[in-house]
């Protein structure tokens, strides 16, 4: 059931997104050439080489929309996440949108130039894409509310067991209302929970109350979320509710277990729950991996003319070698060569073995210390990036000799190798970098694995580039 109230609710978010897209298109065409907001300098094109590209649009923004998490529901996901997914989203949409059509070279009759399409139409067609789009899931929402208030497809569920679990699926249902979920209330044997409220929701009677329970409020389904303790008391549940006409959910307690998201897997029919589940694997790996090669290969260029001024100033300072090249851990615990500006003495660490680099630390060069402080010396593992061992955003790799250090002593520390490293990362534009907190390094890494989207990356580097490149990176 969960399934299906899931599908139709993105399946009609779907339904409108299509549409308004649609009818921006022909709003834009509208507003810029038939009753033009924006002055004509030139002739009106013809309509058909815009008309060509409606196709594209059709697939490219359903697609993009899908990858940035628009057709799913996500824990804290708010209006204000959800208007910003939309912005960021169209926007790259156009971004893949113009790159086809360079490629799709249409010409105007009679003539060898190649068509040009209006950039003040492309600008109106975005912005009245956005408001449309936002506006019609804000209509499809309102209708669902209004339908599932006057009791039309409407579930009622029982929730049995009132601790972490329950309140868990509690609160996302009622947080999610638009799905047509109603919790009545829970049972719960503990005394000290009877007729008290958790979350909004009360604590209706016992274990012994489910049958009167559910005839009593109309119950469609209920969920079973007790410990697995309670082993014994599920069985009988199950005995007692297996000849009811109603739905039976089970809930694992697994919250004290499951470090990242818990994700339902199926090994031939048999259920299997997996506690870790990353979710930068599929098309999310392949999206992020193409991104990542894009913007590296795009940084090296742009940075080219830049490049050969650090390498002499490098050189000029002790004639030392121009990189530096040290063993860091990634995915899966896999080491790599990182790649840096040398910023230190030449065998700086001769004597003192691996240590922190700290503030003012007398091993730097002169234009060592510039470079750290503005991060340039991280630049190039853009080369990591382009090859593979690195991304463009994610938990900063730790040297060997650190990671057998701290897998040990913090809780959880190993979970940020299940993503691949990064030159930037949630932590750092949040200032924990360089010699900082691990402990809050690794409650900012772990946050950024859990909810990774393509947003969520793009946000990171417009950070990185806002704050981030004049910390000090120690």
């Amino acid at each position: 059931m969960l399934h299906r109230q899931l599908r139709v609710t993105a399946g009609l978010n779907l339904g409108s997104d299509i549409a308004a897209t649609v009818a921006a298109f022909f709003l834009a065409w509208y507003l810029r050439f038939v009753q033009p907001v924006i002055e004509i300098t030139k002739s009106v094109p013809d309509f058909e080489p815009y008309l060509r590209m409606l196709p594209f649009i059709v697939l490219i923004w359903p697609t993009v929309y899908y990858f940035h998490g628009l057709y799913r529901i996500r824990r804290g996901h708010s209006r204000v996440d959800e208007m910003v997914s939309i912005v960021v989203a169209t926007v790259l949409a156009l971004v893949i949108l113009t790159s086809v059509l360079t490629f799709d070279r249409l010409t105007q009759a009679g003539t060898d130039d190649p068509f040009s399409y209006s950039r003040a139409f492309f600008a109106l067609f975005v912005a009245t894409d956005i408001f449309l789009v936002a506006f019609l899931r804000l209509v499809t929402r309102a209708v669902l509310r209004t339908v599932r208030r006057s009791g039309h497809n409407v579930r009622r569920i029982l929730i049995v067991g009132a601790g972490d679990s329950g309140e868990e699926i509690a609160a996302k249902l009622v947080r999610h209302r638009e799905l047509g979920y109603e919790v009545v209330g829970f049972l719960d044997d503990d005394p000290e929970k009877l007729n008290a409220e958790i979350g909004g929701v009360g604590v209706l009677g016992t274990l012994d109350d489910l049958e009167e329970t559910i005839e009593q409020h109309g119950v469609d389904q209920v969920m079973i979320a007790l410990p697995f303790a309670a082993h014994r008391k599920i069985l009988d549940l199950l005995d007692r509710i297996g000849n009811e006409l109603i739905e039976i959910r089970l809930v694992p307690n697994v919250l004290q277990y499951a470090t990242l998201r818990a994700e339902i897997e199926d090994v031939d029919g048999t259920p299997v729950i997996n506690l870790s589940h990353v979710p930068m694997e599929g098309w999310s790996s392949l999206a992020k991996r193409v991104m990542d090669i894009v913007l590296s290969a795009a940084a090296m260029v742009a940075l080219l003319p830049f490049l050969p001024v650090v390498m002499l100033l490098i050189k000029l300072e002790d004639r030392g070698p121009l990189f530096y090249r040290q063993e860091r851990m990634g995915l899966d615990g896999r080491s790599f060569m990182i790649l840096k500006f040398r910023s230190m003495r030449v065998g700086a660490e001769s004597s003192t073995g691996p240590v922190w680099a700290t503030e003012d630390d007398p091993r730097r060069t002169r234009i060592g210390a510039f470079l750290r402080r503005w991060s340039i010396d991280e630049l190039p593992q853009l080369w990591n990036i382009f090859l593979g061992d690195m991304s463009c955003v994610g938990p900063r790799p730790e040297r060997p000799t650190f990671v057998r250090e701290f897998r040990d002593k913090i809780p959880n520390y190993m979970l940020r190798h299940r993503v691949k490293s990064g030159l930037t990362g949630w932590a750092q534009v949040h200032g924990w970098r360089g010699n900082t907190s691990i402990r809050k390094r690794i409650q900012y890494d772990l946050y950024y694995i859990e909810n990774w989207s393509l947003r969520l990356d793009l946000q990171i580097l417009w950070l990185t580039l806002r704050r981030g490149l004049t910390k000090n990176a120690y």
